[in-house]
């Protein structure tokens, strides 16, 4: 029986015409689960990109990704995904960097790429040398910080709110509507030793009141019996 999903499968050859291809260039090279990644130094992008267009086939950039490693020196990786549209194959290619050693761009190579670096540098602060617009292109004018490094806090730095005292749209420090809630983290199959909103739906009868119980709930009927009712109480 066939399965729905494509065959991965990587081109014969296709490690080894890398390698020669980008010959000093390459840091490493390694396939792994159906994939190549390939590791270059990143003074050497644009020529290592050009031998893989022309030379290896690999003629489309899809994608460009950034990744944050804090504990790493250089602390940021840029992974640019290549598709060959005559081998039907995709490779990345990996190079390590950091916020101040700027990234070779690509635009010249292949022009949607200059929106794919602005992204990269807006969520990660990495900066790309000859894009001719490295602007932020997701977050807002006047934004602080890079949303994707994994220092950056999960509430941000600063809020947008419009002001009704000052007819405008302005930016504030971030505050907490609310404060934090304690939650119960009891086993779901242990269950809470108190009832639930939604417990009455269950159907279960609930126990018989003992002669105390009985006598206390007659009580209380009496008083609500006598207790005349007003206009606006609940029924």
């Amino acid at each position: 029986m066939s399965h729905s999903a494509p065959l991965i499968h990587t081109p014969d050859g296709t490690i080894a015409a890398i390698t020669k291809a980008l010959g000093s260039n390459l840091v490493s090279i390694e396939e792994a689960n159906g994939e190549v990644a390939v590791h270059i130094h990143r003074d050497t992008l644009v020529e290592c990109m050009i031998k893989l267009r022309d030379e290896c086939a690999y003629q489309q950039l899809m994608e460009m990704a950034g990744v944050d490693w804090p504990d790493r020196d250089p602390r940021f990786e840029v992974v640019y995904c290549l598709l060959s549209l005559t081998k039907n194959h995709r490779i990345r290619v990996h190079l390590a960097t950091n916020e101040d050693h700027p990234v070779p761009s690509v635009t010249g190579i292949w022009p949607v790429a200059g929106w794919l670096e602005r992204e990269v540098f807006d969520m990660y602060g990495v900066l790309f040398s000859g894009n001719s617009d490295l602007r932020r292109i997701l977050t807002d004018y006047g934004f602080s910080g890079h949303p994707q490094r994994k220092d950056f806090p999960l509430s941000g730095y600063v809020e947008l709110r419009y002001s009704e005292e000052e007819k405008r749209v302005k930016y504030e420090p971030v505050q907490l509507a609310q404060d934090f809630r304690n939650f119960d983290f009891l086993s779901p199959w242990e269950g809470a030793d108190y009832d639930l909103p939604g417990d009455e739906k269950t159907g279960e009868v609930p126990a018989a009141p003992t002669g105390a119980d009985k006598s206390a709930s007659k009580e209380a009927v009496k008083r609500t019996a006598r207790k005349p009712k007003a206009t606006g109480d609940k029924a």
